[in-house]
């Protein structure tokens, strides 16, 4: 599949897939086929794996690379896979990308190094030699709050000159970044841009974005996708009534135990309740107590419909 290709398949709903892990914390297979096949089923565009919500930085590299040929396997061309390749070391990143194509991933995701500071020149330097040295579309994930860098986007231009790379995923939460992108790439409308904030789905799509990287997808999958379709329709009225249901879901889902780990504790926990992993979540971070399995599920009753 040709770089020309994707950048005009990368739209719509992309859930950042959940990493479901056995007791002994490595990939439960059973439990990862049930979710993709409930990904799927649910209509979504294309699917995310190793992001943040897929716990990618906290599991080995053997998990890693078995999460990706696994998810091929199951998934077997239905939509595209795109897989986080982000690293500290740009080597581990090439590797990963190099794991990913023979699997048959579709594109590659990657995020500024999480450890070193770095400048603007760096991040370019690192993403022209990650596309010079792969073969699959490449997309830039901007995630200054975990990164400590942000792409900006007289640098995302830049990069778009590049011959693989194809796009953004960007989870800044900043709709003034978003619309900055939009400017940025308004006459040239097979560079894909996606946004991760879910409350931002419907402001994001309207502004010029593409779609939406959205942890909550991973539940409600054709609760999402209902809401890209009203936007894309422009159906004020039913993306209203949608976007306020995403919104409640969020309230229900991030707020759960601690804050640092609450985005993805939350989502787990409901993915649990629904039957389609467990809520074990990578080292460091700690499952939830009986308690909160029960309030959530009591909650959740009123997304039955989605």
């Amino acid at each position: 599949m040709n770089a020309s290709f994707l950048k005009k398949q990368i739209h719509g709903i992309v859930p950042p897939v959940v990493t479901p892990l056995s007791e002994s914390f490595a990939l439960d297979l059973p439990a990862l086929s049930r979710l993709l096949e409930h990904l799927i089923e649910g209509g979504v565009h294309a699917l995310f794996l190793l992001g943040t919500t897929g716990e990618g930085p906290a599991l080995s590299y053997q998990t890693r690379r078995k999460m990706i040929a696994e998810s091929c396997r199951i998934v077997h061309g239905r939509v595209p896979i795109l897989v986080a390749i982000s690293d500290t070391s740009l080597q581990e990143s090439i590797s990963l990308g190099h794991w990913a194509n023979q699997c048959g991933a579709n594109a590659l995701v990657v995020s500024a190094p999480y450890y070193f500071a770095v400048s603007q020149n760096d991040l370019y330097e690192m993403i022209a030699e990650l596309s010079a040295s792969l073969s699959l579309p490449v997309y830039l994930y901007n995630m200054p709050s975990l990164t400590k860098a942000s792409f900006d986007p007289e640098t995302v231009l830049r990069c778009s000159k590049l011959p693989l790379v194809a796009g953004i995923k960007d989870s800044s939460g900043d709709m003034y970044y978003v619309r900055e992108l939009v400017r940025a790439f308004a006459t040239d409308p097979d560079f894909t841009i996606l946004v991760g904030p879910e409350e931002l789905l419907s402001e994001s799509i309207q502004a010029g974005a593409h779609g939406g990287v959205n942890g909550g997808a991973n539940l409600f999958p054709r609760l999402f996708v209902n809401l890209y379709k009203a936007l894309i329709n422009k159906d004020v009225l039913t993306s209203s009534v949608l976007q306020e249901k995403v919104c409640q879901l969020g309230s229900m889902l991030y707020h759960i135990g601690e804050p640092e780990s609450s985005y993805i504790r939350g989502l787990k926990l409901g993915l649990e309740i629904l039957g389609l992993c467990s809520s074990r979540m990578a080292p460091p971070f700690q499952t939830l107590h009986a308690m909160d399995f029960e309030d959530l599920k009591f909650r959740l009753r009123s997304f039955q419909n989605f």
